[in-house]
């Protein structure tokens, strides 16, 4: 197996212009480091794209990557024919590594755009590196962008930045700084391919957590009717847990409860709610051990909610009272 760390850079349509395609971003630049399972670099991929959607650089696009419309016309290939290269210098049995979690998504999303079958694992699990960083050198409190983590680490910064190819290679030699044997196993998922239907949500299990993915609602309010997406289990042994805190929110988007397995202990739920492709909404639950403080912390925070709540109806009652 190896690892493919993957960085691109995009155009889009200049501002004031109407986007008269499906295709937000368009990708212009390819840079990937191609490193073994003992993190030994194996080779570099690196190809700019000749445009056929966007003919005028983004200024932003500009200012930040140097990549000019003259470059492009005159150093850069097909599309399509650079993605059929790049997946044959892949390889198969591969794991794809970016920082952050939008290059495989927008890949993806040109692949279907210019015509290019590339079938991709689904669920497509990959190395989101900046989590990672931030897991080994954060407490996991922390995101940085790729220079401030290349600054923090103390790697020498012979290349320029927002080239894919650069980024690609700080990528790479961040990586094989990360303990891969404790972390490697902490992956991302792409949302690019949701569910369509009950039977082809996924449960993943990593080992310390595991993660549930659920086909599109029309509205959160659907989605809490569903009792797949509400049950909460042990991700131990797969046991229900008995509901020690019900599901609560503060803010609408993130939704929390505590669980009780008889053989493992407290289980923290955690539902994220996200926007799906075809308007509606999809849930990602987490599921993990939690501890007695952080199970206190939670029944102190839907407390606080729970008060928010009360106050916010006494006062809509005293309005209704005083109108009539």
């Amino acid at each position: 197996m190896d690892y493919i760390v993957l960085d691109l850079e995009w155009n889009q349509n200049s501002p004031g212009r109407t986007n008269s395609t499906s295709l937000e971003f368009e990708i212009i630049e390819f840079g990937a480091v191609k490193l073994n399972e003992d993190l030994v670099i194996q080779g570099e991929f690196h190809e700019y794209i000749s445009p056929r959607v966007f003919y005028r650089m983004h200024y932003k696009t500009k200012e930040v990557t140097g990549i000019s419309m003259k470059d492009l016309k005159k150093n850069g290939r097909p599309f399509y024919d650079v993605a059929r290269d790049f997946f044959a210098w892949c390889g198969q049995d591969v794991t794809y590594v970016t920082w952050g979690d939008m290059d495989l998504t927008e890949l993806q999303r040109n692949c279907e755009f210019f015509g290019y079958p590339k079938v991709f694992a689904k669920p497509l699990l990959f190395i989101d590196l900046q989590k990672l960083y931030s897991l080994q050198f954060g407490l996991g409190k922390k995101r940085l962008n790729l220079r401030s983590a290349v600054e923090e680490r103390g790697i020498p910064e012979t290349d320029e930045y927002h080239s894919a190819i650069s980024d690609a290679r700080y990528t790479a030699r961040i990586m094989q700084m990360i303990d891969m044997k404790s972390l490697g196993g902490y992956k991302s998922v792409d949302y690019h391919f949701l569910p369509q239907t009950p039977e082809e949500e996924y449960v993943l299990n990593f080992g310390t957590y595991s993660k549930y993915v659920s086909r599109e609602f029309k509205a959160k309010e659907d989605a809490f009717l569903d009792r797949k997406v509400t049950a909460t289990s042990c991700h131990l042994c797969g046991r229900e847990t008995r509901k020690k805190i019900g599901w609560f929110t503060a803010n609408g988007h993130s939704f929390y409860a505590v669980g009780s397995c008889p053989e493992h202990g407290l289980v923290k739920s955690k539902i994220r709610i996200k926007k799906g492709h075809r308007g509606g909404i999809f849930v990602v639950k987490t599921e993990k051990l939690t501890t007695d403080t952080r199970y206190k912390e939670l029944k102190e925070k839907q407390k606080e909610v729970q008060k928010r709540k009360q106050l916010k109806k006494r006062g809509l009652l005293k309005r209704r009272i005083r109108s009539e």
